[in-house]
């Protein structure tokens, strides 16, 4: 869903354990590193669609969580010229996300990768607070760096 100012609506997902350490996970066949994140469909609100794709990347449900908040408002980022799609209609410039905060439950093991037909991730490890904005690709940086200081207080 792109809305008119070319940004597609998406959200992201910050999972912590109890010594609020962060989830990260590593994309399949690349040395990147970030927050699981997806698309939300026109039907969907920010809720539904952060549980689908908790799902179709981490293979969790929502039993297996704890939300422990969302951002306020929307956070955007601007994709580099390199990566626009101009030959795509409607235009996409960027991503608008919702960010939600989620405190896993369940035991790691539940964390797998296999559940949806085409993974994106082959990895994850458990990262300090302070060090995702470093691991993720430059031009998301600024999101990492705004949703971060907004949900991790609420890690109790």
């Amino acid at each position: 869903m792109i809305d008119a100012d070319g940004f597609r609506a998406n959200v992201g997902i910050i999972i912590a354990n109890d010594r609020g350490e962060l989830l990260i996970a590593k994309r399949i066949g690349q040395d990147a590193w970030q927050f699981p994140q997806g698309g939300i469909s026109k039907s969907e609100t920010p809720e539904a669609a952060m549980y689908r794709e908790l799902h179709e990347e981490l293979g969790l449900g929502p039993a297996d969580v704890q939300c422990l908040g969302r951002t306020e408002r929307w956070l955007r980022y601007r994709l580099p010229n390199r990566y626009i799609r101009r030959h795509k209609q409607p235009l996409c410039i960027g991503q608008k996300q919702i960010w939600f905060l989620l405190r896993l439950t369940a035991d790691e093991s539940a964390i797998r990768f296999d559940t949806h037909e085409t993974p994106e991730f082959e990895g994850w490890k458990w990262v300090a607070p302070d060090e995702p904005p470093q691991c993720v690709i430059y031009f998301k940086r600024d999101v990492y760096r705004k949703a971060l200081p907004e949900l991790t207080p609420l890690i109790a």
